[in-house]
């Protein structure tokens, strides 16, 4: 499981390690709008973010039922009581850490980010205020991922998962 802010390389990471270890990635941002048949932004400017993390929560349970996968959770799935129980029954729960200077050309603080629209830097500086506490607490390894290819960062990880 990939837990950690946007721009942390959750996805990238994610689908390079599941390749290198064989075996099958879910993203449940990816899933929620596959279930939706909208994209996220589009929840949260139409049904609201008390919607959006309902199909969240759903979702991101759903996928940890999943076995031999590797897992990117949206960033702020983490915010669930539900979610964090179960996360914190696993043993491979990894916090992908990241700068604000490196997360902020990998996000490009574009509208696909629907908490981060108004002054980007600023509200991505408060989800870490409020999100960094959770993240470090569910995790039971962190890699941090500034200035790094995701290559580097998956051998790493293939080495502190086994």
């Amino acid at each position: 499981m990939l837990i950690g802010p946007p721009g942390a390389g959750k996805t990238t990471i994610g689908k390079a390690l599941a390749k290198k270890m064989e075996l099958e990635f879910i993203d449940t941002d990816q899933e929620i709008e596959k279930v939706s048949g909208k994209k996220i932004a589009e929840i949260f400017l139409e049904e609201g973010e008390q919607h959006f993390r309902a199909i969240e929560k759903r979702e991101v349970l759903k996928a940890l039922e999943s076995e031999n996968s590797v897992i990117s959770l949206g960033g702020g799935s983490v915010l669930d009581g539900d979610v964090q129980e179960r996360l914190r029954e696993q043993d491979d729960v990894v916090f992908l850490d990241v700068s604000i200077s490196n997360a902020a050309p990998r996000v490009g603080f574009n509208r696909e980010r629907p908490l981060l629209l108004s002054n980007p830097r600023q509200q991505w500086i408060l989800l870490m205020e409020k999100r960094r506490p959770i993240y470090e607490n569910l995790a039971k390894i962190t890699v941090n991922t500034d200035n790094r290819k995701a290559n580097e960062v998956v051998a790493e990880l293939e080495v502190k998962l086994k």
